[in-house]
């Protein structure tokens, strides 16, 4: 049988390194500090590294961390769109791309789009879409791919603020920036900026209070140009839930401008000697 020279050939005894990896608990504890050591019921948000403009194909990029969650955006266009229609006469189409790497999540996917990446891309195109001056662009459209590298939680909410930072990195024509945060409900205390864990977890046994909410939030015009929720809530959990992603987008608000300004220091040209 002939040998087959293009594949690396592993070790005859060899182990799964699944094996090796340290797995969680079942049930996280719902009262006390949460495993990376942040606050429950306060607005305690991981540290986020941003940086903009580090894939040169694209009009604009961003890529975003926080904690172990880890995304990249490219923006296109705007280009000339293949479909005219009399709405695209008058304003331009903004397109969005959602999609998880298949080594993103503990268990393994395709690169198929299945039904939460395409709904993660309509929750993505609905929260970016109030915030883009599509007026400027006639017959023409704007693409936004997101690629999620590593999935640890909130990734939905950091997709919607990396997505906002590329588009303003490709010099697209905004209102304003889109920030998104996101909160886990379980009983009777919540968690800011959950990790995969947590939004997986549900300790407490009763259904009562048990949910998500991710927000985007408009921070110069004080609107909200997104929201989507899970599970059961009730209004006032609701509510305080919607206040307290408004805080913690506040909290991220001077890291993206830092970023941005940074980006655009880098871009300019230096200053003519006269």
């Amino acid at each position: 049988m002939p040998t087959d020279t293009k594949r690396l050939r592993g070790p005859e005894v060899s182990q799964s390194p699944s094996l090796f990896l340290c797995r969680p608990p079942a049930v996280l504890p719902s009262q006390g500090p949460r495993a990376d050591g942040r606050q429950r019921d306060q607005v305690d948000v991981r540290p986020v590294f941003v940086r903009c403009g580090l894939v040169s194909q694209a009009k604009g990029s961003a890529y975003i961390e926080a904690g172990n969650t880890k995304l990249m955006c490219c923006v296109y266009g705007p280009r000339e769109t293949e479909r005219k229609d009399e709405t695209d006469m008058k304003c331009g189409r903004l397109t969005t791309d959602m999609r998880f790497a298949p080594f993103s999540c503990p268990e393994r996917g395709s690169w198929i789009q299945g039904s939460q990446d395409k709904d993660f891309s309509l929750m993505l195109h609905e929260s970016l879409q109030p915030a883009i001056c599509l007026h400027k662009y006639p017959r023409s459209q704007i693409e936004v791919n997101v690629m999620v590298l590593e999935n640890s939680g909130s990734v939905l909410a950091h997709a919607i603020t990396c997505a906002s930072l590329a588009l303003a990195d490709a010099g697209i024509e905004m209102y304003d920036l889109v920030l998104g945060c996101s909160v886990r409900q379980d009983g009777a205390s919540c968690v800011v900026d959950p990790s995969y864990e947590e939004e997986s977890n549900c300790s407490s046994g009763s259904s009562e209070n048990q949910g998500g909410l991710t927000v985007a939030f408009l921070p110069s015009l004080n609107q909200i140009s997104g929201l989507q929720s899970d599970g059961e809530m009730t209004e006032e959990i609701l509510t305080a839930g919607v206040r307290t992603c408004i805080e913690g987008c506040y909290k991220l608000y001077p890291v993206i401008q830092q970023a941005l300004a940074k980006a655009v220091r880098k871009a300019a040209p230096p200053p003519s000697e006269s």
